[in-house]
């Protein structure tokens, strides 16, 4: 017996639109694929995608208007809570945009001290981007050894800053701790092993078939495209642009270091793998080298809490790639404009155009070699393009709003009391409720 036209074209449509060649799946905000919501609209003709429509803005948390109304050094602490993954370099470029501002100069002993967290980070970074690529490969077995041996690196940074995540060690103009005592021979052996699973893990991807399966030929991407698009950090330089804050502009100590840009021509998720591998190589000689010449001195310089009117930008080179700050002050407390961009803005575009081509069961894997973080990237301002129009909100008028979106009958009930006060709720209140 055959199969009915309609139920057969239903059969081959999977439900999506079943008359068209071009199909409109959403991939988010909510999906088992992503750990922070983002949404993606997809543009598919059968189960390849041919374009992607991407809608940012999910998880703002207002911290560049926050930094405003607290002092200099809580800002350093705040703006560390960016990325849970890569915090120490948030504080650090922060901390390098307001130094400049000063007259003080950082003593060189903290600039090693920074090199060596800041490495350290990389390594823990890196080791916890590659155990999820082999969890969404379907090779689990690589992401519990992977994530095993990022403890050892995890231990080291909790043993000299006294945290694991969020390390609190910068400070304006210096570190807040030194460097514990008898730590380098542990420090030593630690990068030893570290560099010699690495290797292990990158003959690993080259040779186990599940992993070569999954990742060759996947998202790839133009050196021509990549630079248009402008990616940043080891989505530069899989397809061989040789982009490296650390390089390019040194800061800390990465100008007395020896530092190996690594690059690849490949272009694709598995060459992502390899290059973030032999990073991660790189950056444990970077630390064995530090501890081993880590110079005399002090620590830190004491800064008044008043910072001179001026304005500075920093850029560091984050494990995701380029992170920028920017601050502005008036002569006072607190900052007058704090910008910082992340890494993920930068590496949107570039993702996007890794997805056309590629089919629907490859959309987790694709995404998370770009290492995205949706929560360190999303930014929000009010704009009316008709009018050029720009204007901000105070935490209360947003707290409202919300009342007004979720709880409408709440909301009329305080636009109600609202009319009763008359004057004593000013305007602004009254075009969020």
């Amino acid at each position: 017996m055959s199969t009915p036209p309609d139920q057969q074209r239903r059969e081959e449509s999977a439900g999506l639109m079943e008359y068209s060649t071009e199909s409109l799946v959403p991939f988010g905000p909510i999906h088992p694929a992503l750990k922070e919501p983002e949404y993606f609209k997809l543009i598919l003709e059968g189960e390849r995608i041919v374009n992607v429509i991407p809608r940012i803005g999910y998880v703002h948390r207002g911290l560049e208007k926050a930094a405003e109304s607290r002092p200099w050094v809580q800002n350093m602490y705040m703006f560390e809570r960016t990325c849970g993954i890569c915090s120490f370099v948030h504080s650090l470029c922060y901390g390098q945009a307001v130094e400049e501002l000063t007259l003080y100069q950082v003593p060189r002993r903290a600039k090693y001290i920074r090199t060596i967290i800041a490495e350290m980070e990389r390594i823990h970074s890196h080791l916890l981007w590659v155990g999820l690529m082999g969890h969404w490969a379907g090779f689990d077995t690589l992401f519990m050894w992977v994530w095993n041996d990022r403890e050892v690196v995890l231990d080291l940074v909790e043993a000299i800053a006294g945290n694991r995540v969020h390390k609190s060690m910068n400070a304006i103009c210096g570190v807040r701790r030194d460097m514990p005592e008898n730590m380098t021979d542990r420090i030593l052996e630690r990068m030893k092993f570290l560099t010699d699973r690495a290797r292990y893990y990158r003959e690993v991807i080259d040779t186990e078939e599940t992993m070569l399966k999954r990742t060759e030929n996947l998202g790839r991407v133009s050196a021509e495209t990549a630079e248009k698009l402008c990616a940043v950090g080891p989505m530069a330089r899989y397809v061989g642009l040789k982009h490296d804050v650390r390089l390019n502009d040194p800061y800390a100590a990465y100008d007395e270091v020896p530092l190996d840009v690594i690059t690849s021509n490949e272009g694709d998720v598995h060459a992502l793998l390899k290059l973030r591998l032999d990073e991660l190589i790189v950056s444990a000689n970077i630390v064995s080298y530090a501890v081993k010449n880590l110079p005399d001195g002090p620590v830190r310089v004491k800064v008044p809490p008043i910072i001179p009117a001026g304005e500075h930008a920093s850029h560091c080179e984050a494990p995701r790639g380029e992170i920028f700050y920017y601050v502005k002050s008036t002569g006072g407390r607190t900052p007058d404009r704090v910008k910082s961009r992340q890494p993920t803005m930068a590496n949107i575009p570039t993702a996007l155009e890794m997805l056309k081509g590629q089919t629907l069961a490859d959309i987790p894997i694709v995404l998370t070699a770009i290492d995205p973080c949706f929560g360190c990237m999303d930014r929000m301002s009010f704009y009316d393009t008709e009018t050029n129009k720009k204007w901000t909100w105070s935490g209360e008028q947003l707290r409202q709003y919300g009342i007004n979106y979720y709880f409408p009958e709440r909301a009329k009930q305080q636009r109600k009391f609202a009319r009763q006060m008359g004057s004593s709720v000013n305007e602004s209140l009254r075009e969020a409720l």
